[in-house]
C-alpha cells in the first residue's frame, strides 16, 4: 500500500473512532470530510459503515493485543506489569475510544479476540491476588471490574493526565484503595 494510502486509512480509522464513540449514527462522509479524505476513497475501502466499524474494531484490538504482549502479565512482577500494562493502554483507550462490547453479534471472530484479551487480563488479576497483593475479601472479579473502570476514568474524564501520572494513580488506587487504613 502506498505511504499516503496508509496516511489516509490511518486518518479514517481513528477519526471514524472518534466521531462514532461521540456519535454512533455518524455518517461515513462526515468521517471523510474530517478526515480530510473524499467520502469515495473511504466507501471503496468500507462500503457499509459496519465495515469501517470492524476494521476500527480489529486496530483497536491489535493496539490492545500489543499492550498486552509488552506488559509481560505472566513474567514480570505483579506491579510492574500491571503500571506497563495501564500506562500503555491508556493511549490506546484514548485513540479508540469506541466500546468494543458493541462488536459481540456482529463479529464473533473479532468478539472471540476480544474475549481472550480479556480472559489475559483476568488470569493476571487472579495471579496478582493469588500472590496477595490484593484483599483476600475483595472479590476477584470485583478487583479486575475496578481495573477495567479506573482505566476508563483516567483515559476520557481526566484527559490531561499523561498516561505514566494516571498509572502511578491507578496502581496506587488498585493495589492499596483511597481509603485511611
Amino acid at each position: 500500500m502506498r505511504a499516503d494510502a496508509v496516511r489516509n486509512l490511518d486518518a479514517v480509522l481513528r477519526t471514524g473512532a472518534r466521531l462514532l464513540a461521540e456519535d454512533p449514527s455518524t455518517s461515513i462522509a462526515a468521517i471523510a470530510a474530517e478526515a480530510g479524505v473524499d467520502r469515495r476513497t473511504v466507501y471503496r475501502r468500507f462500503p457499509t459503515k459496519e465495515a469501517l466499524l470492524a476494521a476500527i474494531f480489529q486496530a483497536k484490538l491489535d493496539s490492545s493485543e500489543r499492550v498486552l504482549d509488552t506488559a509481560r502479565l505472566v513474567e514480570a512482577q505483579v506491579a510492574v506489569a500491571l503500571h506497563r500494562y495501564v500506562e500503555d493502554i491508556i493511549p490506546v483507550s484514548r485513540e479508540w475510544p469506541v466500546d468494543v462490547r458493541r462488536m459481540m453479534r456482529a463479529d464473533p471472530a473479532a468478539n472471540a479476540r476480544r474475549e481472550e484479551q480479556s480472559a489475559r487480563l483476568d488470569r493476571f488479576v487472579q495471579r496478582a491476588a493469588d500472590e496477595g497483593l490484593l484483599r483476600a475479601d475483595v472479590p476477584v472479579h470485583w478487583a479486575r471490574a475496578m481495573l477495567n473502570h479506573l482505566v476508563d476514568t483516567a483515559a476520557h474524564q481526566f484527559p490531561l493526565l499523561d498516561p505514566p501520572q494516571a498509572a502511578d494513580l491507578i496502581v496506587d488506587t488498585l493495589l492499596n484503595g483511597v481509603g485511611r487504613r
